[in-house]
């Protein structure tokens, strides 16, 4: 072989060994990337069809996408904001939604060792009343003791909410009514446009049962708890709160309403690392100040997640940094 084929032999192993140390270093650089994408993939624990916490999932996890890109949150139905905590808690999920007399439970040291799960975010307030149809005559809650009402799933936010809401006024939601619990959160409003029932419970701002109700032929009137049965169950649950729902929250609704209820929250397992929680916080915040806040999530401000919250001890450790560092703890 003479000099000069040696020479170009030489020159094409050096080419071929750049070039591989090329494709080696974008695998090395692209491989960190796939697993951060990853460790960020998030299942987030909502319920079934029908009520709020599916709707308000689908706008976060949308939001989220377009904040922060590498967060992969994927939904996943369940029965509900008892079964998201025990998730939580067994780490099935990443994140779950639950409301506030959930979290008031998981908290009680006197009932059960208090949960490891923190709060992400303030979710929306759940303002709890029964819809009736105007034509009958029901308007205060005395008025429907032992008549057929709707509690939704059993397991379901609104069914607990109910049985606290009552036991507050001293009744129980099934010895006192005819109480009942349909599979789906989809039915309840059938069951009233078809007589069925008297009343259905729920909560929310525009809950999607009484939304149904309201854009129905029928149209919907509301039975609160009066001034007086309000600070009845507030002195037997200080943990619910005073609410208001806004007039014309719902079709023809003229005034505002008064209730009780609380907030339901986002919660994180225990041991989500704190830089999940610290982009999620972040990533709020930013659509926040931006004024990006879809409808279903523009309670879903840092002022109210500080808010809700018992302390700032409940918050997930990651989100707790970040207000901190923010100013806003």
């Amino acid at each position: 072989m003479g000099r000069r084929d040696m020479e170009m032999r030489s020159v094409r192993k050096i080419m071929l060994g750049r070039r591989t140390f090329g494709l080696a270093s974008l695998g090395m650089l692209a491989a960190p990337a796939a697993g951060r994408a990853q460790q960020s993939s998030l299942a987030l624990g909502t319920a079934s069809p029908g009520g709020s916490f599916p709707l308000y999932a689908a706008a976060l996890v949308d939001l989220l996408k377009q904040m922060d890109p590498t967060l992969s949150i994927r939904e996943i139905p369940t029965r509900g904001p008892s079964e998201n905590l025990r998730k939580l808690e067994a780490e099935e999920l990443d994140l779950g939604l639950i409301t506030g007399e959930v979290l008031h439970e998981a908290l009680d040291k006197s009932r059960r060792v208090p949960t490891e799960a923190r709060a992400v975010a303030a979710a929306f307030p759940v303002p709890g009343m029964f819809a009736v149809l105007p034509e009958t005559r029901f308007r205060t809650i005395s008025d429907l003791q032992g008549k057929p009402v709707v509690w939704n799933p059993q397991a379901s936010g609104p069914a607990v909410q109910g049985r606290y809401v009552m036991n507050g006024l001293g009744l129980d939601a099934e010895r006192d009514f005819e109480p009942i619990y349909t599979e789906v959160m989809t039915a309840g409003p059938g069951l009233v446009l078809e007589r069925k029932a008297a009343a259905i419970w729920g909560g929310g701002l525009r809950w999607p049962g009484f939304v149904a109700l309201a854009e129905s032929a029928h149209g919907v009137r509301f039975v609160p708890p009066n001034a007086e049965e309000i600070e009845r169950i507030r002195a037997k649950h200080a943990f619910f709160a005073r609410l208001i729902v806004p007039a014309g929250t719902y079709r023809a609704q003229p005034d505002a309403i008064a209730t009780v209820g609380t907030w339901s929250m986002l919660m994180a397992r225990p041991g989500l690392p704190d830089e999940i929680g610290r982009r999620m916080a972040a990533a709020l915040l930013k659509a926040e100040r931006g004024q990006l806040l879809p409808r279903q999530l523009k309670q879903t401000l840092a002022r109210n997640t500080v808010a809700a919250v018992p302390g700032p001890g409940v918050l997930q450790a990651g989100v707790r940094d970040y207000y901190r560092q923010q100013g806003l703890l």
